[in-house]
């Protein structure tokens, strides 16, 4: 893992998780879309503005792990390892591809511009697993499944990528 976690690294860690759990039970359904939107990617953004990409991809699997054991940390209180199999599934595993990318792209120093462009890079990244299982659970075309699954998400996402920013901007300069 290279260099060692410290206790203040891993305290980042805990919080950063707990804060994903705590955010999937924000949930807003949207009409004729697949899945919730939640404020987890807003909490996944934040995670990665201020951790590393090792410790974000940590992060993420353990998020993941917590809710295939059984812990309803998932939208809507979801729980079991079936959830990885459902719509949402390949969300959750993109997510673990998704957010140490974002990490990475956001350099060394707080800046918005910097974060955002780095929070619009991980949103296609997180939806490609996504689009996969809604058209293999669903049977939905690509055209139908980018309708349901992708389109109506893309500016909440966006918003709440710009939200992680500036909160990630504070928290890095409030930090440090």
């Amino acid at each position: 893992m290279g260099a060692r976690n410290t206790v203040k690294d891993m305290t980042r860690m805990a919080i950063c998780l707990a804060l994903i759990c705590v955010s999937a039970y924000i949930a807003v359904p949207v009409p004729f879309a697949a899945v919730v939107v939640t404020a987890v990617t807003m909490t996944m953004n934040l995670a990665a503005f201020l951790l590393t990409p090792m410790q974000t991809f940590i992060v993420l699997v353990s998020y993941i792990l917590l809710g295939v054991a059984g812990l309803p940390v998932f939208a809507n209180g979801g729980a079991g390892i079936g959830q990885l199999f459902g719509p949402s599934g390949g969300f959750l595993i993109s997510f673990c591809f998704a957010y140490p990318i974002v990490s990475m792209l956001k350099g060394d120093k707080p800046d918005f511009k910097r974060y955002m462009l780095a929070a619009l890079v991980g949103i296609p990244i997180s939806y490609i697993g996504g689009i996969y299982t809604v058209m293999t659970v669903l049977k939905l075309t690509l055209n139908q499944t980018l309708l349901v699954a992708a389109l109506p998400y893309i500016p909440f996402d966006i918003m709440k990528g710009a939200m992680a920013a500036v909160i990630g901007i504070r928290l890095q300069k409030a930090l440090h």
